[in-house]
């Protein structure tokens, strides 16, 4: 008997690759959905995650029908203004000056299909930063660590130090929440090593 079904990470995402690692899940390949990632007007974040995560997965499925897919989408909110990817450094310090202070939100969309079959959630976290200097700022954007990250930084290195509060799954924050995601693959026969 075939004790785990062949599964697709539709993620260009190291650190889910590295989150379903760290609960002993590992999937048969790898490819990122390339999709336009543009936002509705007026969608709300958690829309946005959800309908992303969709399409992404949808886009692989297609291709893989009988293969399991995972998807997901990480967006990080200030009320419902979705701050972007932080592609460059102006972009991840305006991102940094709009969080500094203030409480955010979080929120990963995960979708996993199965031919015909689909099941989604999006998971909420919310986190606190505290006020950050100039100098803060300037320090984080030399690290380099904020690049291609939701938001403009990453709660799992150097910018931890800024965040004294979080409510909800810190996997979350990172890109996958892990146990929701365990749950659900398992339902769709994904097995741990």
């Amino acid at each position: 008997m075939n004790a785990t079904p062949d599964f697709i990470l539709a993620s260009a995402s190291p650190r889910r690759l590295q989150l379903l690692a760290q609960v002993g899940i590992k999937p048969d390949k790898i490819i990122p959905a390339d999709i336009d990632e543009t936002s509705l007007k007026a969608e709300l974040p958690q829309h946005y995650a959800l309908r992303i995560a969709q399409e992404k997965a949808s886009v692989i499925s297609q291709q893989y029908p009988d293969i399991i897919v995972l998807a997901a989408d990480t967006v990080v909110a200030t009320g419902r203004r979705i701050l972007p990817k932080a592609e460059d450094e102006k972009t991840a310090r305006k991102c940094l000056e709009l969080l500094s202070g203030k409480r955010h939100r979080v929120y990963t969309a995960v979708c996993i299909t199965r031919g015909n079959t689909s099941k989604h959630f999006v998971e909420m976290t919310q986190v606190r930063f505290n006020r950050l200097s100039k100098k803060d700022i300037d320090n984080y954007i030399q690290s380099g660590e904020w690049q291609g990250k939701a938001g403009g930084y990453a709660i799992q290195g150097l910018a931890e130090c800024f965040i004294p509060w979080i409510n909800g799954s810190y996997s979350n924050v990172v890109g996958l929440p892990v146990e929701k995601t365990c749950t659900m693959l398992a339902r769709f026969g994904v097995k741990k090593i």
